[in-house]
């Protein structure tokens, strides 16, 4: 019951060691036909000893010590001389596995490949490389089919950028049925004649799989897959978001992207105070007016050339008052007779703060340079140059026009708006790519002529390319949007060929 193979030779011992149980046999002495000839021979010419692997018993595994023999051709016309005698269900030629453990290992090789299925062969207390699976799965002849009525054809990379090749599927139940060396026409047009019978043939939108299905099978129906068709129109958008870059800017910005926040009048509140005093509400105002932009800490200390703990003090005072703590008040300064006259030419629009010295200098001015250019400093900075967040890249904005706008986080969806608002050209794309995309997901392609002439209608280049294009595949984009067939099974496949080429290490 547990060896019905080893029903035709002869058990001597069976020998149960630590690692394993060993089955000693030897074949029995029957009349045995050449290979070659098939004339009957029981003459021997030696004999010798074969180890087979045998699945596992009771947890252990089993190792079958075959003695078989080696006996001469009687027929003098034979090119053999000698030949090797096999055990049905139990030898083949070459082989170091019973045919039983054998498919075993086969499946094993099917699921898990090289690497993994070496690594799973453990746990059926057998050891067995990866190489061994590898050529136990080359060695199995293909899966027998038939031509199918839906076929899909899509491209797939033996080595990405270089080397390519097409991958035929059953679209209905998903088989592979061949891999094709190259992803030309005429690669597809001879497998297809070769293999006549489709009724619908499922591709991407390449040229070359339409003329190869268009000459190898011309009276089956093409289906442009839908997902290509988005991701086409995706493209388009891109191209047209693109060219309306501009549109994309805040309008308060510069042409570097950067956002001025002006203190305009606060001059006035500082001419009867102390340079540090001036200048920590100085300090107290820009960081609060930079906070309440949505600035952080780092950011205005990074733009504002301060340390971040002087900003965080900034921030955490409430009125410039609680920063100055009583250590910070008005000194007498040589300069104190001069303010009123840095003052009267400040207004007249002298802000060169060497020529003011050199003026207070010939009117009795006896302090440093420094002094005057403390006192001016709070005021020299009109506006505050702070670089805002960044403003949304081309692909970002096209993902946000792709996508439904339930799925959009609520400040993408009013940043589109802003964007939107500004650029006409962008809310027409916009609003044909809505348009564009309930017709594919409502597969309602009989309202596709009047979504072309509504594109063409706009001045959006780029989207007048993609709607000729549709034009130029008609039919094929018409079934890709009213039936049921698309790629998806045979992308599925694409991904498959790739899983497999990792877990193999790229000896697939």
């Amino acid at each position: 019951m547990l060896f019905p193979y080893l029903g035709t030779v002869q058990v001597d011992a069976v020998i149960p060691t630590e690692d394993a149980v060993h089955v000693v046999a030897r074949t029995r002495d029957v009349v045995v036909r050449c290979p070659d000839c098939a004339m009957p021979s029981e003459r021997v010419h030696s004999t010798y000893e074969r180890h087979l692997a045998d699945g596992p018993v009771g947890d252990q595994s089993v190792r079958i010590d075959l003695s078989v023999r080696r006996l001469y051709c009687e027929n003098a016309a034979c090119q053999r001389r000698t030949f090797a005698e096999q055990v049905e269900g139990l030898t083949v030629r070459y082989g170091r596995q019973t045919p039983a453990f054998r498919r075993v290992l086969e499946a094993v090789a099917v699921a898990l490949a090289g690497r993994s299925g070496a690594r799973f062969t453990k746990s059926l207390h057998s050891v067995v490389s990866r190489m061994t699976l590898l050529r136990l799965v080359m060695a199995m002849p293909d899966p027998a089919w038939t031509v199918p009525k839906v076929l899909g054809v899509d491209d797939f990379a033996t080595r990405r950028g270089q080397h390519y090749g097409t991958v035929i599927i059953d679209c209905e139940t998903g088989q592979p049925l061949d891999l094709l060396p190259g992803r030309d026409a005429e690669t597809l047009a001879a497998w297809l004649r070769a293999h006549p019978g489709p009724e619908c043939i499922c591709r991407d939108r390449a040229g070359s799989y339409a003329d190869g299905a268009r000459t190898g099978a011309p009276l089956a129906v093409q289906v442009a897959d839908p997902f290509h068709l988005l991701q086409n129109l995706g493209t388009a958008v891109e191209r047209c978001v693109r060219r309306h870059n501009a549109c994309l800017k805040p309008p308060d910005a510069d042409a570097n992207s950067t956002v001025h926040i002006s203190f305009a009048g606060q001059d006035n509140t500082t001419k009867e105070m102390s340079p540090i005093e001036a200048r920590l509400r100085k300090r107290h105002a820009v960081v609060h007016s930079l906070l309440d932009q949505g600035h952080g800490i780092r950011e205005i200390a990074r733009e504002l050339h301060m340390g971040g703990n002087t900003v965080r003090r900034a921030a955490r005072a409430e009125i410039p008052e609680q920063m100055l703590n009583g250590r910070h008040q008005p000194r007498p300064s040589q300069l104190d007779p001069f303010k009123p006259h840095l003052d009267r030419r400040w207004a007249e629009g002298h802000t060169n703060a060497i020529h003011l010295y050199a003026e207070l200098k010939e009117l009795g001015y006896r302090g440093s340079y420094q002094i005057i250019s403390d006192y001016l400093r709070p005021r020299r900075r009109q506006r505050v140059r702070v670089v805002g967040p960044a403003s949304p890249g081309v692909r970002q904005v096209t993902g946000w026009m792709m996508r439904h706008p339930d799925r959009l986080r609520d400040e993408d969806r009013e940043q589109l708006a802003g964007i939107l608002g500004r650029c006409p050209e962008l809310a027409a794309a916009e609003q044909l790519v809505r348009s564009f995309t309930e017709i594919l997901t409502t597969r309602s392609g009989q309202h596709l002529k009047d979504w072309v002439i509504a594109a063409q209608a706009k001045d959006l280049p780029s989207l007048h390319a993609f709607a000729h294009g549709l034009e130029k595949g008609w039919d094929a984009v018409l079934q890709g949007l009213t039936t049921r067939w698309n790629s998806g099974p045979v992308e599925g496949r694409v991904n498959h060929i790739k899983m497999i080429k990792r877990q193999m290490f790229g000896r697939a």
